[in-house]
């Protein structure tokens, strides 16, 4: 049966269609030997990969098809095929595709060998009819044949072939529904016959040439492998965790069919099969011929690939694989099993002259074998090349990202693969497919090859994309490999490893990564060399020369885009225009247009370097800022920091990028003559002006900000240093970088100058760039006012961080308010304080701002300038001139001085110096001459003060910009103010004029005369009613609001000084000549005549007169009233709570002689006496808090808890470092306490504030806030404290102290404070302070005498004086939260619910006369 080659000779002659060359490749031992197969294949196989269930039928068996095989290496092989047009089909449950796998697995014994005898045309295999043909050799004894017929009768007898009947057709099935060509429920891509029946359905056919000879229904080795692999690369996938794109499995397959003549090679090379382009294949039942010949079909290969197959255990699934170890399932089994196939590496021999036969190269001529031996290197060339980037693949790319444990973070490895590597995958595709065209070219015109200049044409419009891609990231990738070798010594042990293994040849990856660059500059001079020897005539020289050209270009566009990626970084950013150029084509252009080329790429190379600082200040600065831990700076300073000093860099790089990048693609496309880029920058002046606009006003800010830091923070500043020694901050400092972008605008004035002076006439630019010059222009100018601006204020800036004020003397200025200015500054000197000179003169630094007039003394200290505070800084409110017109002294003029010197504190004093004898300079030239110059400070600490100018101009100077500075603050406040006053009444209240020998007028009932206002409380009676009462020395007045004429008179007592009234229960409290009465209100004002109310007498609730004075308040839910007494040194204090019954109770009182003068008895029957204490100290006030009492008395401020009397001294004064204060204090009357916050309260003094916690303890660095004045009353309308002087009313911000607003007036008094009514309970501030649930409900009432003297009337003598009774009434500020309001002033006034005045009311009700 089995024939050896050297004994078997098959007849030469075949039959028609059946004939097969056979070289020698695949037969060893066998010379020229030709095989004589016969093959009808048939329907059987396609049918059955449709129909896997047709039924076998015995009685319609033809004949049996055996494909034996017997060898590793099939060397020996022996085919029996049948005339039969129908074959076995596949048994797809048994994994057996033809007789010949059964016949092996039951070890038939092999035949004996044919006798070695010579062969005859005529002794040939021909098939026998019947059930079970087989074939016979002519020569071959009975024996052989009787064993041939045995096997086969015991092969039928074992297993029937499957068969179709035979009314069945390939027609048939052609209207079958095609979505069962891809069931897959049946298919088994272990076994090859599945395989090869959908190979052979699906491998794409065409028409391929090999040797010159065109063979139709052909495919190339890569067509087998792809179809292969889209077979079965899903289960490689799910079950055996194999890539995709890993196509050895696919290969070996595909080797598997060629070694069972699945298909096989045009020429019998016997090479093994590739993965390419190299040979073609064909099927052996695909012929030639009419559409409708018979086609045969051969048997189907026959193998099982174990490695494909799944694990027989029952109990192994996906999750828990079985205890073998190589299980099917188990990571990575598949891999390990599908080995790297061998491939038929033939070492490509460099003489392309040993390859080719002697007698064809003899009809050669010398140049053409020159020729083809060029193009045999280059194609090896290019094999090695592929080579090299699939070794970039398999030992840098792959490794990492299977590193396990990684090399690289997990997160960072695709961002490090694609920064390091690039798309040099892609590369490896373009010149795949190069040597796939050339393998092509090769194969179709054999050894001697015509034409390959139009190949590298077309590769080279393929690199266009890919290769400067890459050479433009390259120095990048570079960057970024070193910077990871070390910082990870893990990533450099990997390179170190890969550069050991055999594939790297000992290189490392720094090497390959350039292997791209080095390849791509060896096409030209090799297809020069392949031009030179080409024959004239021949066609492929201006395909050459054509590539030539490209690649040539592909270079300087690579080479473009290296420089455009390394941002002038590194040596391919040193490149100037003239290296980027070709010399002739430099040489061929006019002299001109280069300078005018030049100075393009000077503009282009400039912007890289400025983008890239833009992008280094986020790098450098504003990341590691954010980043580091612990911070250089505090994280609740922080956002703000890198506001003010980067701003809005950010929005500059973006325009700036986008600039680049336009100019960049301009370049690539027009390089090496472009012809504009007015249009890009054109456009890029329109979108960046606004963040110009922004950004350069805002660099004194920003560069104040930075040294303000660096000589507050240490750490700041060593960062700074250590940023400024990195290589990409070219020795430059964080201010250098934030003052990029202001110079960089006037370069682009100066270049596009340049480009306009070599630009020829007709050229658009002459239009354009001038307009573009206009907008930069533009821009500049419109910058300076803003940066005018910073610069005023960051010298404000300056001078308050160098102020340095005395131990406890300083004061908030409000000097980081982006409102505040500086106006003036100046040296000014002060006389010497005894008036001798030898204490000698004293020169001050003045400062001017738009709020305070500051003295100074200037103090330089290691390079520092400090400004001493010499005095306490004068508000411009309480500021006047007092004389600025006096003759000019001698600072040397002798002993005696002007009284006190500098300094005057008498009101009256105003002499001159001309009234002190030889005083006046002897010319007005004399550098010793001083001009006087007289302020006045209407404030506590105040007075005259006399300072001196050097020259009259000077003095003139400083009385110009003193009277500016305070008009400008009349004028600000004016609009800024938080209060305004609101007049309750104008004219009703008088009081009498001095007379001319110091007395007063008396009052008497022939006179108008109120006396003084006192005190007063707003209220609203039960029918809707807003009233004010308002309390003097002759009585009790009542009237509506903000109607003077309204005014009357309802009680008439002595010496009132203290009134309030309880809204819920309808009493009105009077204190008048040191006695407490109540009275129902309506009995003051009734609502109507029949009021049950109206004729009810007041009630005494206290017995002597001596209270000094009550209080009304809630606490605990309770409405009390508590008054004091003074019992020696003792104040006495006692709790009332009213009595609502006994209030609206209608009881006739006895009529006894109290009642007769208007009182009824001293026991009260509307209150109850709820408390009684005493306090061993004097006494001036009682407040009321949330649940305690604070009594303000010589002690300080007493807090006690009426429901047990435990009480506490604040502020706290046991602490020895508190002794100045405790001292101070104690000198000082406690006037008010106020929350600030709601862990923190202000305690007001009639000098000071001073701020302290829940505990009593000072909280703040600042201990004490010197008043302007001498408050003499306190009240609160949050957030606002207001300290009454006798001259004006002082506001100031409860939470910081700060001076908001001054309000000037004559004998000013405060006659309500918010208490004395329970109708406005005690507010408290929210969790963002007092800027939740303010009112803009009045809560202050005062007092202050008219200017004018009032209206005559029915008085005699000296006409009075009217007092304006006022109300204040918060106001909204210009500048609201927001962009307007400064960082440090958010003032803000919600919206009450009631409009600040009262509507009028009806006629009817009022009580006028």
């Amino acid at each position: 049966m089995y024939a050896s080659p050297s004994e078997y000779r098959p007849p030469q002659s075949l039959q028609p269609g059946y004939g097969l060359h056979t070289p020698p490749s695949l037969y060893p031992g066998s010379v020229a030997s030709q095989v004589q197969v016969g093959r009808k294949p048939s329907n059987a196989s396609a049918i059955s990969s449709v129909h896997p269930s047709v039924a076998r039928n015995s009685s319609l068996t033809n004949s049996a098809t055996t494909d034996t095989t017997r060898s590793s290496g099939y060397s020996d092989t022996l085919q029996f095929r049948s005339s039969s047009s129908v074959a076995t089909t596949l048994d797809r449950g048994n994994s057996v595709g033809s007789y010949a796998s059964r016949a092996d697995s039951e070890d038939y014994p092999p035949p004996p060998p044919a006798k070695s005898e010579p062969r005859t045309p005529q002794q040939t295999y021909a098939p026998q009819p019947g059930p079970s043909q087989t074939p016979v050799a002519g020569s071959s004894g009975p024996t052989w044949q009787e064993r041939e017929k045995d096997i086969f009768q015991q092969l039928q007898d074992i297993k029937r072939p499957l068969q179709v009947h035979e009314g069945y057709d390939d027609e048939y099935y052609d209207d079958e529904d095609p979505s069962e060509d891809g069931d897959d429920r049946f298919f088994n891509p272990a076994l090859l016959s599945h395989i090869a029946v959908r190979l052979r359905d699906k491998v794409p056919r065409g028409t391929h040439v090999k040797g010159s000879i065109p063979y139709e229904r052909a495919f190339t080795g890569r067509d087998i492998v792809s179809t292969i692999q889209s077979l079965i690369q899903r289960e490689l996938l799910v079950t055996h965790n194999i890539s995709t794109n890993d196509r050895r499995a696919a290969l070996q397959i595909a080797r598997s069919l060629q070694s069972q003549l699945f298909f096989y090679e045009v020429e019998w090379g016997g090479r093994v099969l590739q993965d390419g382009v190299e040979d073609v294949y064909m099927f052996l039942d695909d012929q030639e011929g009419t559409s409708d010949a018979r086609i045969e079909r051969e048997e189907l290969p026959s193998s099982v690939m174990t490695w494909m197959t799944k694990c027989y255990t029952a109990l192994c699934d996906e999750e828990h694989p079985c205890y073998s170890y190589s299980c099917p399932r188990r990571r990575g089994a598949s891999e390990t099993t599908i080995a790297a196939p061998e491939t038929e590496q033939k070492e490509e021999k460099d003489d392309w002259i040993s390859t080719v036969p002697a007698e064809l190269l003899e009809t050669l001529p010398r140049s053409e074998v020159n020729r083809q031996s060029v193009i045999h290197k280059l194609i090896g060339r290019e094999r090695q090349y592929l080579r090299d980037l699939d070794t970039v693949e398999s030992l840098f790319i792959q490794p990492l990202r299977r590193a396990n444990p990684p090399i690289i973070r997990p997160s960072e490895i695709d961002e490090f693969i694609d920064e390091v590597f690039g798309n040099i995958l892609d590369l490896r595709e373009c010149n795949r497919r190069l040597l796939e065209v050339m393998f092509v070219r090769q194969r179709e015109q054999g050894l001697v090859i015509q034409g390959i200049g139009d190949i590298f044409l077309d590769a080279a419009t393929e690199f266009r994309l890919a290769y400067p891609n890459y050479m433009g990231h390259l120095p990048a990738a570079e960057k970024r490999m070193k910077e990871e070798q070390e910082k990870n010594a893990e990533f450099r042990r990997f390179l170190e490893q890969c550069a050991r293994h055999p594939d790297a040849h000992r290189l490392d990856l720094k090497h390959f990564l350039s292997r791209p660059s080095e390849h791509l500059q060896k096409y030209p001079p090799t297809l020069e060399a392949i031009c030179k020897e080409t024959t004239d005539g021949n066609p492929d020289i201006e395909f050459l020369q054509e590539a030539i050209e490209a690649i040539r270009k592909l270079q300087t566009i690579s080479q473009l885009w290296t420089f455009q990626t390394a941002m002038n970084k590194g040596p391919s950013g040193k490149l100037e225009w003239y290296n980027l150029v070709a010399e002739e084509v430099r040489a061929a252009m006019p002299k001109k247009e280069a300078k005018r080329q030049s100075i393009i790429f000077e503009l282009i190379k400039g912007e890289m370097d400025y983008v890239k600082d833009l992008e280094n200040i986020d790098i450098m600065y504003v990341q590691p800022l954010r980043e580091m831990d612990p911070p250089i700076i505090p994280r609740d300073r922080l956002a703000q920091f890198i506001q003010d000093v980067f701003h809005n860099f950010g929005e500059l790089h973006m325009h700036h990028r986008k600039m680049l990048n336009t100019f960049h693609a301009i370049q690539r496309e027009e390089h090496p003559v472009i012809h504009s880029i007015t249009a890009a920058v054109y456009d890029a002046v329109l979108n960046f002006r606004d963040s110009y606009m922004d950004y350069i006003p805002n660099y004194p800010i920003a560069a104040y900000r930075i040294d303000d830091e660096m000589a507050t923070n240490p750490a700041f500043n060593g960062f700074v240093e250590s940023c400024t020694r990195l290589p990409d901050a070219r020795k430059l400092d964080m201010k250098n970088f934030i003052n990029r972008p202001i110079p960089r605008l006037l370069r682009y004035e100066l270049l596009l100058k340049g480009i306009l002076e070599e630009t020829p006439e007709g050229h658009e630019d002459r239009e354009t760039i001038p307009q573009v010059l206009e907008l930069i222009k533009a821009l500049g100018k419109d910058t300076e006012p803003g940066v005018v601006s910073a610069k005023q204020k960051v010298e404000v800036w300056r001078y308050n961080s160098a102020l340095v004020f005395k131990p406890g003397e300083a004061i908030d200025m409000d000097l980081l308010n982006e409102n505040r200015s500086l106006i003036h500054t100046g040296k000014l000197y002060r006389q010497p304080d005894g008036g001798f000179e030898w204490s000698g003169w004293t020169e001050l630094f003045v400062l001017l701002f738009d709020n305070y007039l500051v003295m100074t003394k200037t103090k330089e200290r290691d390079g520092i300038t400090k400004y001493q505070v010499y005095r306490r800084p004068i508000p411009l409110d309480l500021l006047t001139l007092a004389n600025f017109t006096d003759q000019p002294t001698q600072r040397n003029a002798g002993l005696l001085r002007r009284g006190r010197g500098g300094a005057d504190r008498s009101e009256g004093y105003s002499p001159g110096p001309s009234a002190v004898p030889g005083n006046s300079p002897d010319t007005a030239t004399d550098s010793r001459a001083v001009y006087p110059c007289t302020i006045h400070h209407n404030g506590r600490l105040g007075g005259l003060w006399t300072l001196f100018a050097d020259s009259a101009q000077a003095r003139n100077e400083w009385k110009q910009k003193l009277e500016e500075a305070i008009g400008l603050r009349k004028v600000v406040q004016e609009s800024n103010k938080v209060f305004e006053v609101e007049t309750l009444s104008a004219d009703t209240f008088l009081v009498p004029s001095l007379l001319p020998n110091g007395g007063t007028t008396a009052y008497s009932s022939d006179n108008a005369l109120t006396g003084k206002v006192t005190c007063s409380v707003p209220f609203n009676t039960a029918d809707g009613r807003g009233l004010v009462a308002i309390g003097c020395a002759e009585g009790v007045w009542i009237g509506f609001r903000h109607d003077s004429r309204s005014m009357r008179r309802v009680l008439h007592l002595k010496m009132v000084t203290q009134c309030a009234m309880l809204e819920d229960f309808g009493i009105f409290l009077v204190l008048a000549d040191r006695a407490l009465f109540a009275y129902h209100i309506e009995a003051l004002v009734p609502s109507s005549p029949q009021s049950p109310h109206t004729s009810q007498t007041p009630q005494k609730l206290s017995g002597n007169k001596d209270v000094h004075f009550f209080s009304v308040g809630n606490l605990n839910g309770r409405t009390l009233v508590i008054y004091m007494k003074k019992k020696g040194l003792d104040s006495v204090f006692r709790v009332l709570e009213p009595v609502i019954g006994k209030i609206n109770e209608r009881a006739e009182a006895p009529r006894t002689f109290g009642s007769r003068l208007g009182l009824r008895s001293q026991r009260s029957e509307w209150f109850r006496v709820y408390r009684d204490f005493f306090l061993p100290s004097e006494s001036f006030d009682l407040i009321f808090l949330k649940a305690r009492i604070v009594i303000l008395c010589t002690k300080g401020f007493e807090i006690m808890d009426l429901t047990d009397f435990k009480s506490v001294t604040i502020p706290q004064r046991d602490d020895p470092r508190l002794e100045k204060l405790t001292k101070r204090c104690e000198a000082c009357r406690p006037m008010g306490m106020f929350r600030s916050n709601n862990n923190e309260f202000l305690l007001c003094y009639d000098e000071f504030g001073l701020y302290v916690d829940r505990h009593g303890d000072p909280s703040r660095s600042i201990q004490t806030i010197e008043w302007e004045g001498t408050a003499e009353r306190v009240a609160c309308h949050p957030p606002y404290v207001l300290l009454f002087d006798s001259r004006f009313i002082e506001i100031r911000d409860i939470e910081t102290g700060r001076l908001c607003q001054i309000i000037p007036g004559n004998d000013m008094r405060c006659i309500w404070d918010g208490r004395g009514t329970t109708t406005n309970p005690a507010q408290t501030p929210g969790p963002e302070g007092w800027t939740e649930g303010m009112t803009q409900e009045p809560r202050v009432h005062g007092v202050m005498n008219s200017t004018e003297p009032a209206p005559p009337g029915n008085t005699r003598g000296p006409r009075p004086v009217a007092q304006h009774v006022f109300e204040l009434i918060p106001t909204i500020p210009l500048y609201l939260p927001g962009s307007l309001s400064s960082p440090s002033q958010s003032t803000y006034f919600a919206q009450s619910n009631s409009p600040p005045h009262s509507p009028r009311l009806n006629p009817a009700l009022s009580w006028r006369s």
